[in-house]
């Protein structure tokens, strides 16, 4: 009998065997760069620019600076390019850098703290007039912000600035930013532990460091010992909140990993207790950690809040001990809920030295430095030789004696800064916007004072804390999703069918102990000119439902979305 013939077989497809390049994390081995952002890293420190900016480009100008420079390390040293001036919304995700780019740039100047002298004030108000055009913006960072540098004049103002000790170092990049503080620490009756002592330890260590100066992206800290919880810890990188240890006494709370932008995180407990004299020791663990093990491969995944979503807290803080403490850390109690409906400590109150302290409010934070040089003016003048912003684009004097006290308001409030402002000014905050920034897609800062003007002329009589924060595009500079009413700038369409500027709406987010993101109702959108229309009506609304006591959130948490409309 004949062997039946075998079927012939066909050979399964070979796959492509690709070698993995993980998310790019030092720490298992990952030094290769995968983007060009690692490469000019790894090509050259950030910080090695100012040599160039010196010797170089401020004497052969704009268009003597290298590409990698002037889009990269130059941020190293607070300096971003500006947007060039008549380029609409509809081209900010089309045209290239190099057509977007002005000649001019945004400097920021680094205020850890938000801890200033008068005579700081002083000089950062003459530098606007000598070198900006009179800009000079408050940031939610406690930052300021100048516009229409000249290269040419950037050694002038770090020098006219380093003399009265700020400076513009890591202001900007892939570096540890500015380090927010209680803007009342060690002057607040109510403090539970002043943090300063930890910030100045930080800044002298660390910043302009070579040892942190090369991290995944920016790296945001938060340090405050009040228990107003004024310093917006939930969205930071990392954040220490003071709390009372019932052994220990006062300390710190530690948070990592909060942050918004596109893929907003709330950070997290690790449930840790903090003494003072440990956080800068703590807080370079953390930031070591970041360094290591953050992703480096893509951009938009290259902040510590998806490695702390991705390995857990649990998880952060074993590595947090064994590799860079080598100790166990204390537990420790959570903060309690926050004292008041307002972060912000603006108006009159009393320090424990038996002085006041005197926080106002500009318009979205847009001053000039003219308004700047007549603050330290009056500040000076009624006594006072410290002064502080907020996180909330506020400023406070310090330090007033109580006779002092009723004519320094009345200097601030012909300076149109109101001690005691209306909810709309003391709630709405505004980012840069397309007036500068080459991200932006509406004009924010012009729009959000208007805003304020129309709600208190429509709305006279509302006095509930309501937030207003307005952003030009979805970056979230702004926080625009954790305010009550958070405004996303977007090209929309209008009745007639043509395309304007406009925003996405968010409704009823919230910092504090009950944190959460705002909510987007189904395709609610308004454009800038029925803005004022719309959130009249929404507050309104509110109003008439309401309960007693019921904050903003609350409500819009169970309103119907036609209430919301």
């Amino acid at each position: 009998m004949a062997a039946t013939p075998e079927k012939p077989t066909t050979a399964a497809p070979r796959r492509k065997v690709s070698r993995h390049r993980g998310e790019g994390q030092w720490a298992v081995g990952h030094f290769t760069p995968l983007n060009g952002n690692e490469q000019f890293k790894k090509d050259d420190d950030g910080l090695n620019v100012r040599t160039r900016i010196e010797t170089i480009y401020s004497k052969r100008g704009f268009d003597s600076i290298d590409p990698n420079d002037l889009r990269g390390r130059m941020r190293w040293w607070g300096l971003y390019t500006q947007r060039r001036q008549g380029i609409d919304g509809g081209k900010t995700a089309v045209l290239e850098p190099e057509e977007l780019d002005d000649e001019y740039f945004m400097l920021r100047v680094r205020i850890d703290g938000g801890r200033l002298t008068t005579e700081q004030l002083r000089v950062i108000g003459e530098i606007s007039q000598e070198f900006a055009r009179g800009t000079a913006d408050l940031t939610d960072r406690q930052n300021v912000q100048y516009h229409w540098i000249r290269i040419e004049d950037v050694p002038a103002i770090w020098e006219r600035l380093e003399a009265v000790g700020l400076s513009t170092t890591e202001a900007c990049g892939d570096t540890p930013r500015v380090i927010l503080g209680s803007p009342v620490a060690g002057v607040a009756e109510n403090e539970i532990i002043d943090g300063s002592p930890a910030i100045d330890e930080i800044q002298r260590r660390f910043i302009g460091n070579p040892e942190f100066s090369n991290l995944p992206r920016k790296f945001k800290t938060a340090i405050s010992g009040s228990p107003q919880l004024d310093v917006a810890h939930e969205i930071n990188d990392v954040a220490f909140v003071g709390v009372n240890h019932p052994e220990h006494g006062p300390g710190f709370d530690l948070w990592v990993g909060g942050g918004l932008s596109t893929n907003p995180k709330l950070g997290v407990r690790l449930g840790t207790w903090v003494p003072l004299d440990e956080v800068p020791e703590v807080w370079t663990g953390v930031i070591g950690i970041f360094r290591d093990y953050g992703y480096r491969r893509l951009r938009n995944r290259a902040r510590l809040k998806f490695l702390v979503a991705d390995w857990g807290p649990e998880k952060f803080r074993q590595i947090l001990q064994d590799e860079y403490l080598e100790r166990e850390l204390l537990d420790g109690p959570a903060p309690e809920q926050p004292a008041g409906t307002w972060r912000d400590h603006l108006g009159v109150h009393k320090q424990k030295d038996g002085r006041f302290y005197v926080g106002f409010a500009p318009r979205v934070g847009r001053v000039d430095g003219a308004t700047l040089t007549k603050i330290a003016d009056v500040a000076a003048a009624h006594g006072s030789g410290r002064l502080r912003t907020t996180a909330e684009q506020k400023m406070i004097v310090l330090d007033v004696e109580e006779a002092q006290v009723e004519s320094l308001v009345a200097g601030l409030e012909a300076l149109d800064l109101r001690v005691t402002p209306s909810p709309f000014r003391r709630g709405t905050m505004a980012c840069t916007g397309i007036e500068f920034c080459k991200l932006a897609i509406v004009e924010t800062k012009a729009r959000g004072a208007s805003l304020i003007d129309e709600l208190e002329r429509r709305i006279p009589e509302f006095d509930q804390p309501i937030t207003i924060n307005i952003n030009g595009c979805p970056n979230a500079c702004a926080r625009i999703q954790v305010a009550d009413i958070g405004l996303k700038g977007q090209l929309v369409l209008d009745g007639e069918g043509n395309q304007v500027e406009g925003f996405q709406v968010h409704l009823g987010g919230a910092l504090g102990l009950e944190a959460g993101f705002g909510r987007k109702v189904r395709g609610l959108k308004v454009t800038s000119d029925e803005l004022p229309d719309y959130i009249e009506r929404v507050i309104k609304r509110f109003e008439k439902e309401r309960a007693d006591d019921e904050r903003f959130a609350t409500w819009v948490a169970r309103a119907s979305e036609e209430a919301l409309s």
